[in-house]
């Protein structure tokens, strides 16, 4: 960024790419899970930065204005992606769910031994610089159905308030709210029996082959009290 002693810092796109593409890059990967995905909203956020960047104000810094831009480029792909047919067809997906309770018996309507929420006895901060459970995440993630994944990420990773998610995936508020609870009841009962327990549970796991992605490909926003919800 250069700067102008007459007034505010100047934006200087011709530096761009090599400041802050790896950055942008990491940050659409972690919500996108798709590097072919993540590379073209790199390239879409770049250009309309250059068709408005003599515009900015100066309020934020470059870096921020640049991740508020790609922001809304998640977004809009969110909102494109809930349009096609398979998005819209993995919402009946209710005989995949695990059965969490027992059914039968004496103890009907209580946890099943191996699907039951157990405590996280971890250091937090030690777990999210763990690259094996990061790669553990990633499999997990990789078991969701796309609505799931695209409402888990929406609200737990970007933040956005249950409106906002209806009105980009077309969903009503009690779809939302399932596919919520169920985003996360899947992504614990695997992150458990994965990472916790030190098995893998066959039930829920799919063919989708697993993105390659390091420990460094997740912001440190990206934190662990969505999962434990």
């Amino acid at each position: 960024m250069k700067t102008n002693p007459d007034s505010q810092p100047l934006l200087d796109p011709t530096y761009w790419l090599e400041h802050h593409g790896d950055y942008l890059y990491r940050y659409a990967l972690t919500r996108v899970r798709d590097a072919a995905v993540a590379e073209d909203l790199v390239q879409e956020t770049l250009l309309a930065a250059i068709n408005a960047y003599q515009d900015h104000e100066g309020r934020s810094s470059e870096r921020t204005w640049l991740v508020g831009i790609m922001r809304h480029k998640i977004v809009d792909y969110f909102r494109r992606l809930a349009r096609t047919p398979e998005f819209q067809m993995s919402s009946d997906e209710g005989s995949e769910d695990v059965n969490w309770f027992e059914q039968t018996g004496a103890w009907r309507g209580h946890w099943r031994e191996y699907q039951a929420p157990v405590s996280w006895p971890v250091d937090a901060i030690a777990l999210l610089e763990s690259k094996e459970f990061w790669e553990t995440l990633e499999r997990c993630l990789s078991c969701l159905s796309p609505q799931m994944a695209a409402a888990f990420t929406l609200r737990e990773i970007e933040g956005l308030s249950s409106d906002e998610i209806c009105e980009i995936l077309g969903v009503t508020a009690n779809n939302l709210w399932v596919l919520l609870h169920r985003g996360r009841a899947k992504l614990r009962y695997l992150l458990e029996a994965e990472w916790f327990r030190g098995h893998r549970p066959a039930a829920l796991v799919t063919d989708k082959a697993p993105l390659q992605m390091k420990v460094g490909d997740f912001p440190p926003e990206f934190t662990l009290p969505a999962f434990a919800a």
